[in-house]
């Protein structure tokens, strides 16, 4: 585990410290702050809960059932049944990572002092994520709204020592024993904490931040691979020139180009086709790379905006406030985060569709001006590349299918209480898939790529020295080169690893200097 220490205070958080509790293990701490701050909204709230008049989350039911008031006897078991039945979701279990982000989010909010949890049980959720236990949460449970409800139950119930989760080592037993073992003691919630660990947009949070972090290295590849496909069709990289992308001021479509062109300076191969007058201009695919990868670029940089609101945001229902009040509020819908959930499946939709195109021109013998066809070694005989693109155009399909926003849909519960809700943890999860899914298709069009600039080389042509240094790293890796069929799976997941990893953007950067 990272020794590295997230220490937690009462202004939110930043996507790194995220990345680097739910992916790294870092420690968490909380601030001398927050710890006076979650004290006193404490006094808050149990200064209202000794009062006689019904206070919505304190002494109230929950929901269409907000209108019972609760005896102060029956408090404290309402705050475990709301736990115990929210825990409801089924399914498959969701990853490690988006758990702990999960959690880290859900102790952001509560550390801000505006939920009236006690400090106690704020540490033992730290505790718990320092202790590397982390609950088993299902799939399928959360509407978006009121936040994540079905899976940060399943996180409460492990703090209560109830239902399952895994442990450090990876076996799942009852959260009961691995609170044990660890020396952690089960909290007993008292009035509104209950609520107070449910109430938020914590997963689906937590999964755009990391589909962001994924998506920069994925783009910045892209950009690679788009290069090296240009050099291989022996592509002009005069549509490259900054000047051309000034008149058009899109800041991600300057930034690709720019990308491009370090990775193709130096190239023996490009421009070689205004020598002759059948091709005039390069393939859309080709000549308007930066174009789509910029526009996807700018999309990441609105969606890090609307993330980094969410982060300094403190979301509950009733939140406690500076002044003394205990206000009911709508900060839980996950509309803002749905939306860019969406929008981004949609640009990694675009962006796995023109690397195929390119990957497709590579092996079409008709269009790859002098590649044989499938980057084959003996064509005929050999098949060469020709099922990788179908691999990577069902991977393009299932892209489509994936850009079908979520958030359009809304299916009301709670006996119409909440009639509207944001499906963003839907579209969370759907994202996860789709970037996953766009790691292989870059993976394929590098592996095409490199392939016919290894091809082109042997003709006598010297390609660009970053595309070396990629084309070396790559072979290094396990992906191999040109030669008669052979399994290629394990070649292609090889190279999925090697874009996955970030090792391509590594490779060139030696070469090209930082890309953005």
């Amino acid at each position: 585990m990272d020794m590295h220490t997230v220490v937690v205070g009462t202004s939110g958080t930043t996507a790194e410290d995220v990345v680097a509790v739910a992916r790294h293990g870092a420690r968490v701490e909380l601030s001398a702050a927050a710890v006076e701050a979650l004290a006193a909204a404490r006094l808050i709230v149990d200064a209202l809960a000794a009062k006689p008049e019904p206070v919505y989350g304190v002494s109230t039911g929950f929901g269409a059932l907000a209108s019972r008031h609760i005896s102060p006897e029956l408090r404290a078991q309402l705050q475990r049944n709301i736990v115990r039945s929210h825990a409801a979701g089924m399914g498959p279990r969701v990853e490690r990572e988006v758990v702990r982000a999960l959690m880290f989010l859900r102790l952001k909010t509560v550390a801000s002092g505006h939920t009236g949890v006690r400090p106690e049980v704020a540490q033992t959720m730290a505790d718990v994520l320092n202790a590397g236990i982390t609950p088993v949460v299902h799939e399928y449970g959360s509407l978006g709204c009121s936040g994540d409800l079905a899976p940060l139950s399943h996180c409460a119930l492990t703090l209560m020592g109830e239902g399952d989760a895994e442990g450090p080592d990876g076996t799942v037993r009852p959260a009961g024993e691995l609170l044990a073992a660890h020396g952690i003691a089960p909290v007993e919630l008292r009035e509104k904490e209950g609520l107070a660990l449910l109430n938020g947009t914590d997963g689906m949070l937590g999964m755009l931040v990391m589909a962001l972090a994924d998506l920069r290295n994925l783009y910045t590849s892209a950009d690679i691979t788009a290069a090296l496909s240009l050099e291989a069709l022996l592509g002009t990289d005069k549509v490259l020139a900054p000047e051309l992308h000034a008149i058009r001021p899109h800041p991600g479509q300057g930034v690709s180009a720019e990308n491009m062109l370090r990775v193709l300076a130096g190239s023996g191969l490009t421009g070689h086709h205004q020598d002759d007058a059948p091709r005039v201009q390069d393939a859309y695919s080709v000549r308007c790379a930066p174009q789509v990868n910029g526009a996807g670029r700018d999309t990441l940089d609105y969606a890090a905006v609307v993330a980094g609101r969410e982060l300094a945001s403190s979301v509950d229902n009733p939140v406690v406030l500076p002044d003394g009040r205990v206000e009911s509020n709508g900060n839980f819908h996950g509309a803002p985060v749905a939306y860019v959930l969406d929008f981004l499946a949609i640009v990694a939709a675009d962006l796995g569709s023109i690397c195929e195109r390119r990957t497709d021109r590579l092996l079409d013998k008709n269009r790859s001006h002098g590649l044989p066809p499938f980057l084959a070694d003996d064509a005929g005989v050999d098949s060469g590349l020709m099922i990788a693109q179908y691999t990577q155009a069902a991977l393009v399909s299932e892209m489509k299918r994936l850009a079908v926003p979520a958030s359009a849909d809304s299916i009301p519960s709670s006996a119409m209480q909440e009639d509207h809700v944001s499906m963003g943890w839907s579209a969370a999860r759907k994202l996860r898939t789709a970037v996953d899914n766009l790691a292989r298709i870059v993976a394929v069009e590098l592996y095409a790529a490199t392939r016919a600039v290894e091809i082109r080389a042997a003709e006598g042509l010297v390609p660009a020295p970053a595309s070396q240094a990629a084309v070396a790293a790559l072979r290094a890796a396990g992906a191999e080169g040109p030669g008669p069929d052979r399994f290629l799976a394990p070649d292609l997941a090889a190279a999925d690893t090697f874009v996955r990893e970030g090792r391509l953007v590594a490779a060139v950067e030696p070469v090209t200097g930082p890309l953005a």
